[in-house]
């Protein structure tokens, strides 16, 4: 059990946040299987203010999906403290700020994982949405921009000092990207020089792993990103290779009607399809029949393929 602010996180192992994955759909499967708690998809702080429908849209989520964090992102002090007050009025237990995604579009104009080149604005930015929020206020980071800047104790000590109640570090710089390999220890260094709560994120490949992680560098938790993606299993500990057809079969049927309920029969099977290719990693099947599958737009017609027997 974990403590982030006035918040209790019951265990320690969650599905970390993905743009154009980490929807309430997706949350709510991974949550079945074991995830601890839950992150939205970041949301663009300069929309957030003018409440476009389509960012609060992103927020959207279930009961069962509490501890629900919400995250969001920017580059403007005042606009990003703005931005999180009016989240706040959804009622989520914790908000996040990005400081770690490195796509050339965010990075480059100092939001996400730009925000790691000017660490004071960065304290100043976590002080100002603490005074406008009365949720725990928590940021994800990066090792730091490139190999030259791996500035991760300066980071974390400017925004625990800065009131931040918890952080999450992914093991690689901006320039890495998702290339290469997480730095563990790196990330074991900022839980030994810290007293808030520290997760770690970064290649983890199973339960087992995760547990592993936390264990050798004392980590409150650990957050599972792409290799949870067609595999809720990984938090339980169960081996989808391990499960039966049947099983799996069950779980595909469950997120995509959850899709269909939020995003309508047609663009819910379309948006289904990248979960569809990760459930059926590793599997045996005919590839004609995975190909037919990802064409259709109508669930009756989905529902009777995926359990015909032309797999």
């Amino acid at each position: 059990m974990i403590r982030i602010g006035s918040v209790t996180i019951p265990e320690k192992i969650s599905l970390s946040p993905m743009a154009g994955i980490s929807d309430s759909p997706t949350r709510r499967i991974c949550r079945k299987f074991g995830a601890a708690f839950s992150y939205t998809e970041f949301v663009n702080t300069d929309e957030l203010v003018h409440r476009a429908p389509k960012a609060l849209k992103m927020f959207r989520y279930k009961p069962e999906e509490r501890p629900i964090t919400f995250q969001i992102f920017g580059n403007r002090l005042e606009i990003i403290a703005e931005a999180a007050e009016i989240a706040q009025e959804l009622k989520p237990d914790i908000i996040d700020l990005n400081m770690g995604c490195s796509t050339r579009k965010v990075s480059l104009r100092g939001a996400g994982a730009g925000l790691l080149r000017r660490p004071l604005l960065a304290g100043k930015i976590i002080e100002a949405i603490k005074k406008r929020v009365n949720v725990p206020v928590t940021a994800k980071i990066r090792i730091g921009w490139d190999a030259t800047s791996r500035n991760y104790l300066e980071v974390s000590k400017i925004l625990e000092e800065s009131g931040v109640d918890a952080l999450t570090v992914h093991g690689r710089t901006k320039e890495m990207a998702y290339t290469g390999f997480a730095d563990w220890d790196a990330i074991g260094e900022v839980k030994l020089n810290r007293k808030i709560p520290i997760f770690g994120n970064g290649d983890i490949k199973s339960f087992q792993e995760a547990n592993s992680k936390i264990d050798k560098y004392s980590l409150d938790g650990v957050l599972i990103g792409r290799n949870a993606i067609g595999n809720p299993w990984i938090f339980s500990g169960v081996k989808k290779e391990e499960l039966s057809w049947s099983e799996i079969s069950d779980v595909i049927l469950q997120h995509v009607c959850w899709m269909i309920e939020d995003y309508g029969e047609e663009f819910g099977l379309v948006l289904f399809r990248k979960h569809l290719v990760k459930y059926l990693n590793g599997l045996e099947f005919d590839p004609a029949w995975k190909s037919e599958l990802l064409e259709i737009k109508e669930w009756n017609r989905f529902e009777d393929l995926l359990l015909s027997d032309k797999r």
